[in-house]
């Protein structure tokens, strides 16, 4: 989802033409002590500083991270960045125009893709209405493909729906995504050059977020079902508006032509961005079960059968948006720690420590 500042959208309730913008954020890293009980983690780096700064996954190679970053908090729009895992090297890519979200890095590093707002609107979209309570936009979003210099920019769909949250299988050849084009919130996978677009979920409610496993053979994803005629209401009501409420959502697996669709969590509250773990037997996740009505979110592990959840980090507001390296190694995750500023949220890696 997009998100002009991650922590204050979710405590709230619960995201100039050209290719060389550049920030003003130092070109290095910065160490960071872990928290107590954060045994996972060891030489914590502070990649970015000021600004929300999210959604951050790495190349192929483990060299690099592409990631949404609005330069200052509650100012402006999301836009695309790439930036060099010693924290050199931060670019944006994206054209500067509407918002931007949800990143990824396929043909071997050759390219990105992410979605965008610009083809409706140039300027940055409205924040949604809150009248209803804390709740997510379905606005117009595209998925797009460019060089990683930001050239070469074309369009994966143009259908005027909500089209976001696009990742790409380990073997570089299928996109998975989120889109409303058929009226629910659903999964989809196309190729790679946006032909051959399948339906993998079939049950009213949010599906989002989705990645593939390790080998390929599975998904993970967040997803929000109705459970009682109330719920449908709400959710059928909001879908009708373009807006969706994010804030019951667990996560579920299936095999990745989204057969045997299975919960993993059941621990209530919002429980999100899930990553498998390099193993493929565990899925690293953010979630606030503990207080479902904070900004407080923590990362976890657990078990694909849904056993061994494993507290991973503790600080006390936002931890969320994790990702394994490719030889998993180091986590990447987006965080409210060692701010200068109310709500700003930034980028850190660490060693990761089984």
């Amino acid at each position: 989802m997009t998100n002009r500042s991650i922590r204050a959208a979710l405590v709230a309730g619960l995201t100039a033409a050209g290719c060389s913008g550049t920030s003003g954020s130092p070109a290095s890293q910065v160490m960071v002590a872990p928290e107590t009980g954060e045994r996972h983690l060891a030489n914590i780096r502070q990649l970015t500083f000021g600004g929300n700064n999210a959604e951050a996954y790495f190349s192929k190679d483990g060299r690099k991270l592409i990631f949404q970053r609005q330069e200052k908090v509650d100012e402006g729009c999301d836009q695309q960045y790439l930036i060099n895992v010693d924290g050199s090297g931060l670019r944006r890519i994206s054209n500067g125009w509407g918002r931007t979200t949800c990143g990824f890095f396929y043909a071997n590093d050759q390219r990105v893709l992410y979605s965008s707002t610009f083809a409706a609107d140039r300027a940055c979209p409205p924040p949604p209405d809150q009248s209803a309570g804390y709740v997510w936009p379905l606005g117009q979003l595209e998925i797009y493909t460019s060089r990683l210099d930001g050239s070469d920019l074309k369009p994966l769909t143009s259908n005027g729906a909500y089209n976001a949250e696009a990742t790409v299988s380990p073997d570089g050849k299928t996109i998975i995504f989120t889109s409303t084009k058929d009226g629910d919130i659903e999964l989809y996978t196309m190729n790679v050059d946006g032909s051959n677009v399948r339906r993998v979920t079939n049950r009213v409610g949010y599906d989002g977020g989705a990645f593939f496993s390790p080998d390929g053979k599975m998904i993970v994803w967040r997803a929000g079902y109705p459970t009682t005629a109330r719920d449908s209401a709400d959710y059928l009501g909001l879908l009708a508006r373009r807006m969706v409420r994010p804030a019951r959502v667990e996560v579920w697996v299936a095999n990745a032509d989204g057969s045997n669709p299975r919960q993993v969590t059941r621990l209530g509250g919002a429980n999100f961005a899930p990553f498998f773990h390099p193993d493929g037997k565990r899925i690293i996740f953010a979630s606030n079960y503990e207080s479902p009505r904070s900004g407080k979110f923590d990362l976890f592990l657990i078990n694909v059968d849904g056993t061994g959840l494993e507290r991973v980090t503790t600080y006390d507001e936002f931890d969320s948006f994790p990702m394994f390296s490719p030889d998993g190694k180091k986590l990447v995750w987006a965080s409210n720690r060692n701010g200068k500023h109310p709500r700003e949220t930034n980028l850190f890696v660490a060693d990761w420590v089984d």
